[in-house]
C-alpha cells in the first residue's frame, strides 16, 4: 500500500491552511475563518488559542473546537505538531525543551504576545512544558486527558491501575523499528484499535468515529510520521537517565501561576482520575472538569460540551485564577 502524500491532511472546511516557520522548521497550521466584519480586525488583536493534538493524531482532532472557538470570537489555530501531518519531520527535536520552543515560536510568528494553549495527551504535555519554560507567552492552558508529567510519572510508579493502563504500550514503543511497522501495517489499523480501546463505547459506534479513524489511519502512514510520533515517547523514557531529562524534570517541578483547565472523560481507561488529582501541586489554580459518557478523546466524543467549556475558560481575563 502506497504512503499518503502529506497534502492529504489539508482537508477542506470553514478554515484556511497555512505554512508558518518557527523554531527553525515549517509548521502546517489550520486557522478558523471569521465573518467579513470580524475579518476586518487585525488578527493579532484577537485572542489566540492554539490547539495541539495527541499521539498518532493530527490537527483534525480539533475540527469541532476550531470552528466553535472561531465563532465565539477567538483566533483559533490547530497545529500539526513537529513530525506530524504536513509539518516538517526533522530527525531530532522531540524533547521537551524543543517542543516548548516550537509553541513559543509559533505564538510569536503568528504576531501575538501570548496565547491560550490547549492540548490533548502528548499535546497537553507540550502545554505544560511551554507554560513552565515560556511563561510570559502563555495566558492559560487547557488539557484533555493530559496530567502534569511529574504527576503522570508518580501515578505510574505508585498506582497499580494507572501503571497497568499506561505502562505496557509506553514500553512497547521503546523498541526500535517494530512499533513503526505496527502503527503503519494493515492500512494503519493499530491507530484505529487504540482509538477504539481508549474511547467511550458510545462514540465507538458512531459514524463520526469511523470517519475520524479513517483520517487518523491515513495520516499515520505519511512518510516519517510514525517514527516522529514515537520519538516523543522515546525521549520521555530515555531522558530519565540522562542529564538533560533530569534537568527538564527538575525545572518542571515548580507550580505555574496561570489558570489551568483539566478536562477528563469519566470513562477514560488510559489516564485515570487519581493521576489528575495529583496535578494540584503544580497547578494551584487548576480547575478539573469531568465530561460524562466520554473516554480518552472527550474533545471528539462530546465536542459540544468541551467546546463550550473552552470558550468559557478562554474568556477568563489573563492572570485571573479560575479556582
Amino acid at each position: 500500500m502506497s504512503q499518503p502524500d502529506p497534502s492529504t491532511v489539508r482537508i477542506d472546511g470553514p478554515w484556511v491552511h497555512r505554512d508558518i516557520h518557527a523554531n527553525g522548521i515549517r509548521f502546517h497550521i489550520v486557522e478558523g475563518t471569521r465573518s467579513d466584519a470580524e475579518a476586518s480586525r487585525n488578527s493579532s488583536d484577537v485572542p489566540l488559542v492554539l490547539l495541539l493534538h495527541g499521539f498518532a493524531d493530527f490537527w483534525w482532532s480539533w475540527r469541532h473546537q476550531l470552528t466553535g472557538l472561531t465563532d465565539a470570537g477567538f483566533r483559533a489555530v490547530a497545529v500539526d505538531l513537529r513530525g506530524y501531518g504536513d509539518s516538517d519531520k526533522p530527525p531530532r527535536g522531540y524533547d521537551g525543551w524543543t517542543l516548548a520552543g516550537d509553541i513559543a515560536g509559533l505564538i510569536r510568528a503568528l504576531g501575538h504576545t501570548d496565547a491560550m494553549i490547549v492540548g490533548h495527551a502528548d499535546g497537553g504535555l507540550v502545554c505544560w512544558a511551554t507554560a513552565v519554560l515560556h511563561p510570559r507567552l502563555v495566558r492559560s492552558i487547557a488539557l484533555v486527558s493530559s496530567p502534569h508529567p511529574i504527576a503522570l510519572k508518580r501515578g505510574v510508579l505508585r498506582d497499580k491501575p494507572q501503571r497497568s493502563a499506561w505502562l505496557p504500550s509506553f514500553l512497547h514503543h521503546q523498541i526500535p523499528r517494530w512499533p513503526e511497522r505496527r502503527l503503519t501495517r494493515d492500512g494503519g489499523f493499530e491507530v484505529e484499535r487504540l482509538l477504539r480501546l481508549r474511547a467511550g463505547p458510545a462514540f465507538a459506534r458512531t459514524t463520526e468515529f469511523t470517519a475520524a479513524a479513517q483520517r487518523m489511519r491515513s495520516a499515520i502512514r505519511i512518510a516519517g510520521v510514525a517514527h516522529s510520533a514515537l520519538e516523543y515517547q522515546r525521549w520521555s523514557f530515555r531522558s530519565q537517565w540522562r542529564p538533560d531529562g533530569r534537568r527538564f524534570m527538575a525545572i518542571m517541578n515548580r507550580p505555574i501561576q496561570v489558570p489551568v483547565l483539566q478536562i477528563h472523560g469519566d470513562l477514560d481507561p488510559y489516564i485515570l482520575v487519581g493521576t489528575l488529582g495529583r496535578c494540584r501541586q503544580w497547578a494551584p489554580h487548576r480547575e478539573l472538569l469531568t465530561v460524562p459518557s466520554a473516554g480518552h478523546f472527550a474533545h471528539q466524543e462530546r465536542p459540544d460540551v468541551v467546546t463550550a467549556e473552552l470558550v468559557r475558560f478562554a474568556e477568563v481575563p489573563a492572570g485571573r485564577p479560575t479556582g
